[in-house]
């Protein structure tokens, strides 16, 4: 099974970077879960929040933000919308559902026919 995160949103923040002091490389992404095997693809509810200083590319985790990038995280967190869950069968699914109807058709045909 595949797992990725697909980026829904992204957001340039304008806080001071806790490792470098700089003031134009904060990154905010959101982003959402994505599942593909063999059978399906499916967009999640899971989503998962990440910012980065793209001067010093470091990931800042929350335990290092500040009061203001918390209050800017908060505010965009409000306006996010993450894409609403979907699941799509795959060929192969279909062909094994379909295969498996027409197979359970037969036999009760055939034991049908045989009383």
């Amino acid at each position: 099974m595949d797992v990725k995160y697909i980026t829904i949103k992204e957001a340039a923040l304008n806080n001071n970077c806790p490792e470098c002091f700089n003031n134009q490389g904060l990154n905010l992404t959101f982003k959402q879960k994505f599942v593909e095997n063999k059978f399906y693809k499916s967009l999640t509810e899971e989503t998962i929040q990440e910012i980065e200083c793209r001067v010093c590319n470091t990931m800042i985790y929350p335990i290092r933000w500040t009061e203001d990038i918390e209050r800017v995280f908060k505010y965009h967190q409000k306006a996010f919308i993450p894409k609403t869950k979907s699941l799509k069968l795959k060929k192969l699914s279909w062909v094994l559902i379909i295969s498996s109807i027409i197979l359970l058709a037969l036999l009760i045909t055939a034991a049908l026919l045989w009383l």
